[in-house]
């Protein structure tokens, strides 16, 4: 099975009633590209902070495509007459939009792609690999076949909307881990995300691991992956919820109770988190931060100080870094 699909140029102003009206027509998997700025709401349910080259100037346009489908077994002509009939009626919608909207330059575009399972394909690039000298992630659906006797395994499902551990701000965490986790402690995961870094804690020999995470779907994908681990139940707790605004929940999690805080966020989230992150910590606790880019590193060591941690280490990984404060 094949679908055709349809690109629509316009403007940023247009795109809502345009997919409006797509919708409304039958048209499947609408979507919208532009080059918006996130809000700051945005921001604060991401996991990845964006260098300055990445992100593109706005303006002011928008690309709208729509899809429908191309049935097995039919012939090239039927499909033919099929897409000049759903561009017609796409650019009719246009001119019954253009009057009350900007709709930009307005062209129409018609092409074809393959049949994909866009939900899991990336998951054939998702290979296991080695973290670093001992620690291997594997997906949950391939072989290891070179693990040593020794070696730590741990098998991440991700979905879609987390990562998979390969990234640079992943390994720089686990490196503090090892490096300050002694057997029995207790460790404070912030923004768990899939769960790998509380995993990967509770196979070094953490006592008990607690985790949090704005995004309802990160507590869901941490307790896929705990059973399919094979942590014990009560190993790990996760919370989902924003401890920056919910006094609450930060209570439920124990004040003074974790001999290591961990976040692997962003570095606009780690700097206000260290206000309260020496709350959790125990006297003589650490406080394991990664995802911070580069040019932020002044602003989180002074943050740290600010708020009472001495920064011990400053680690860095391509153009990531990690801060570890005590």
């Amino acid at each position: 099975m094949k679908w055709t699909r349809i690109t629509i140029d316009t403007t940023v102003e247009a795109t809502d009633m345009i997919s409006y009206e797509l919708n409304e027509a039958g048209f499947e998997g609408v979507e919208v590209e532009d080059h918006v700025p996130l809000t700051e709401e945005d921001r604060k349910t991401m996991y990845v902070d964006l260098l300055p080259d990445e992100i593109a100037p706005d303006d002011g346009t928008a690309k709208v495509s729509c899809y429908f489908e191309i049935a097995d077994g039919e012939d090239i002509e039927t499909t033919r007459l099929k897409a000049e009939e759903a561009k017609s009626k796409v650019v009719s919608i246009l001119e019954d939009i253009k009057p009350f909207f900007n709709i930009g330059a307005g062209t129409v575009t018609v092409s074809e792609t393959e049949d994909k399972d866009w939900i899991n394909n990336w998951k054939q690039f998702f290979k296991p690999f080695r973290l670093d000298e001992n620690i291997i992630i594997k997906p949950t659906w391939e072989k290891v076949d070179d693990a040593n006797d020794d070696d730590i395994i741990v098998e991440i499902d991700p979905g879609t909307a987390f990562g998979t551990g390969s990234h640079e701000t992943t390994r720089l965490c686990i490196s503090g881990i090892k490096k300050y986790l002694k057997p029995g402690m207790k460790v404070l995961d912030l923004g768990c995300g899939s769960g790998i870094l509380s995993i990967i804690a509770l196979k070094l020999g953490a006592g008990a691991v607690v985790g949090t995470d704005i995004d309802p779907n990160a507590i869901t994908a941490t307790n896929t992956n705990l059973e399919v681990n094979g942590i014990a139940e009560g190993a790990m707790t996760a919370f989902q919820g924003n401890l920056l605004e919910d006094e609450e929940l930060c209570k439920k999690l124990g004040y003074g109770e974790y001999d290591i805080v961990v976040a692997n966020i962003l570095a606009d989230v780690i700097i206000p988190l260290s206000s309260i992150a020496k709350k959790f910590m125990k006297p003589d606790g650490v406080f394991i931060t990664s995802g911070i880019i580069d040019f932020k590193e002044n602003e989180v060591k002074e943050a740290f100080v600010e708020n009472g941690l001495e920064v011990v280490e400053v680690n860095p990984m391509g153009e990531w870094l990690s801060i570890i404060g005590r």
